[in-house]
């Protein structure tokens, strides 16, 4: 665009030229497609465990999942706010992860909370804590990858 005339004849200088975006590599965009083939796939699956899952189910080792779960968030949390004290740019890497697990628990605690108490503390933990955390770190990691590096 330099040497373009604006409206009043002078000439306009861009700020900064337009970077075209670099083709990824060929790997890149195999492995790319190969992981839309398997999301597409995942669609029918979704019908058959809509219809096919029993509406109760036990699970011998719920203590471990939960606590599993919030372990990862708790690190992915602590990694997160290590990384970005520092300025370190891979804090986008652990708030992405992060933010994923939070709505993930968040969705797991409602969805399994039994009617009453336990389904307003899961409406309450999602809306006061979980959510909000997840905004935050998808906010951080949204940020840092839309800056320049």
């Amino acid at each position: 665009m330099a040497g373009a005339e604006g409206f009043d004849g002078a000439e306009v200088i861009p700020l900064h030229e337009e970077a075209e975006e670099p083709r990824p590599a060929r790997g890149m965009r195999r492995a790319g497609w190969l992981l839309v083939a398997c999301g597409l796939a995942l669609l029918p699956w979704l019908l058959v465990l809509a219809t096919g899952l029993p509406a109760t189910a036990t699970a011998t080792h719920w203590p471990l999942a939960w606590v599993g779960l919030d372990a990862l968030e708790a690190l992915g949390l602590i990694a997160t706010g290590l990384l970005a004290a520092r300025g370190d740019r891979r804090h986008a890497l652990a708030a992405a992860a992060t933010a994923t697990l939070l709505v993930v628990d968040a969705w797991f605690d409602t969805t399994t909370a039994a009617p009453g108490g336990d389904f307003a503390t899961a409406v309450a933990m999602a809306l006061g804590a979980e959510l909000p955390l997840a905004a935050l770190c998808g906010r951080l990691a949204l940020r840092a990858l839309s800056r320049p590096a």
